[in-house]
């Protein structure tokens, strides 16, 4: 950043004006002029003083200007003129956004948990003549006040709202900053908070904390289902004592699921047998039988349906 206003345009105008001095002085002692001598001595002090006169504010700058201890103006950006030992320029103002790295250690939140919080506040100077005047250094002072405010903010939230909540503190922050630094001619344009360490035991300890509360809420997702599915078995025992046909029916398909593989062997339960009215079942079997070739039957073979009592 340019804080003297020295450019090149003044330096070429020194040299011009230095060698102008030079070349007339050295006519004059050529024609033996002694008035010729006070021309040069006018165009080397204008050649002297020019580069502290003619000064140069970038784009990006403006130059806080004193006449004789007071106010005098705002220049730049550009070239501007300034009287010699009387002007003087104080202050060299950046515009631009600039940043400023700040932190806080150890500081207590408000349920009483240390931490240590790195941020960054991006800032801007809207106001050159507050800023040269209202403050000693204002650097220095955002420095401070971003310190200060953000300690602030830690004690007045839970570590859980600094954790989760980055964006509303982000904002918090922005807005109480930016309202202790308005005096100063200084706009806080935004402020983001980089990290948020706690001690390891801490850690650890919502570690644990955050598994136990997923293991709760699994526990209680997997007991929700046990219900869901105990209320359907319920419902489809209800149907069945309606409909015994629609148990039959149930108890078919089981064993025709179980069976469909080939070479599985399937032992049931001579009370399952009753329960699925094997009479009907094996009536079934009997006319398939029947509807086989007789080739298939060994001589003398008899087909006959069973009655309650052979069950």
């Amino acid at each position: 950043m340019n804080t003297s206003g020295k450019n090149a345009p003044a330096t070429v105008i020194a040299i011009v004006l230095f060698a102008a001095a030079v070349l007339i002085a050295h006519l004059a002692h050529q024609a033996s002029l002694f008035l010729g001598y006070v021309l040069p001595g006018v165009l080397l002090l204008v050649a002297v003083l020019t580069p502290s006169s003619l000064l140069m504010a970038q784009q990006w700058e403006k130059a806080v200007v004193l006449r004789l201890g007071k106010l005098h103006a705002i220049r730049g950006p550009g070239l501007f003129v300034l009287v010699p030992f009387i002007d003087a320029v104080t202050s060299w103002i950046d515009q631009r956004i600039q940043t400023t790295q700040f932190n806080a250690e150890q500081a207590l939140t408000k349920d009483t948990v240390p931490a240590n919080i790195d941020a960054i506040l991006f800032w801007q100077v809207h106001d050159p003549e507050r800023a040269a005047l209202e403050i000693t250094d204002y650097r220095s002072a955002i420095l401070r006040v971003a310190q200060t405010s953000l300690r602030e903010m830690i004690g007045a939230s839970p570590l859980s709202a600094l954790m989760s909540e980055r964006k509303a503190a982000d904002q918090q922050l922005k807005k109480e900053i930016g309202r202790k630094t308005a005096d100063w001619g200084v706009a806080a344009v935004s402020v983001e908070i980089r990290d948020v360490a706690i001690p390891a035991q801490l850690q650890d300890a919502m570690s644990r904390q955050a598994q136990a509360e997923r293991e709760k809420a699994a526990r209680v997702i997997l007991g929700s289902a046990e219900q869901e599915v105990a209320q359907k078995f319920l419902e489809a025992a209800n149907v069945y004592a309606r409909n015994p046909a629609a148990l039959q029916l149930r108890a078919m398909n089981i064993i025709y699921e179980t069976t469909k593989e080939r070479g599985a062997t399937i032992l049931i339960p001579s009370a399952m047998v009753d329960c699925m009215n094997p009479g009907g079942i094996l009536g079934l079997a009997a006319v398939a039988g029947q509807a086989a070739p007789a080739a298939a039957l060994p001589e003398g073979t008899a087909i006959a349906a069973p009655t309650k009592a052979d069950a």
